[in-house]
């Protein structure tokens, strides 16, 4: 495990909030658990509670103990598409935090298949906040230079890193029927 990877994880550990790359843009990351840590990305973000975050994971396993269980045909669907830019939004919970559902009955997931996404996983051993690290209204950072320059020092760390596929922030889409949430357009500002 690298340097910089420990770095991050020591970060997050201290409720810190860290940038890193993705398969699409660099995200903005935290202790999914850690309402102040969540909190103070959102507001960071200059976003809104309610709307939900995405989480990001090595792998399925350290994120199906937030969600419902899923028909085999949903459990297939989403295998189609991980690792990769891909988020499902599925029914989780009722005990997951308002602060990563938001207003809603589901949680975004998404099993990263960025290199440094997955080690930065494997090495918090559990699923991390991700979204787009970007002032509400903002096109999201695509370098570790655009992550700075929209948050100055404001972050905790930023784990450097070159994004997959620049400028097309991921899909997202709904696990029981498959319908796109959002499709993946270059350049486009997040919440």
């Amino acid at each position: 495990m690298s340097w910089h990877i420990r770095e991050s994880v020591r970060r997050l550990a201290a409720g810190g909030v860290i940038a890193y790359p993705t398969e699409t843009v660099f995200g903005l990351g935290c202790d999914p658990f850690n309402a102040a840590a969540v909190l103070r990305l959102l507001e960071l973000k200059q976003r809104s509670s309610t709307h939900g975050l995405i989480l990001i994971a090595s792998d399925f396993t350290r994120l199906e103990p937030l969600l419902q269980p899923v028909s085999p045909e949903v459990n297939n669907r989403l295998m189609e598409t991980w690792p990769g830019p891909v988020s499902w939004v599925l029914p989780c919970l009722p005990e997951i935090p308002l602060w990563l559902r938001g207003r809603h009955p589901t949680l975004a997931v998404r099993v990263t298949s960025h290199p440094l996404a997955r080690s930065l996983c494997e090495a918090w051993n559990g699923p991390l906040v991700s979204t787009s690290a970007n002032l509400r209204g903002k096109p999201p950072a695509t370098s570790a230079m655009g992550v700075r320059m929209a948050f100055d020092d404001s972050l905790d760390y930023i784990l450097h890193g070159r994004v997959s596929r620049s400028g097309k922030p991921s899909e997202i889409r709904d696990g029981l029927t498959g319908r796109v949430l959002r499709a993946s357009q270059a350049n486009r500002p997040q919440d």
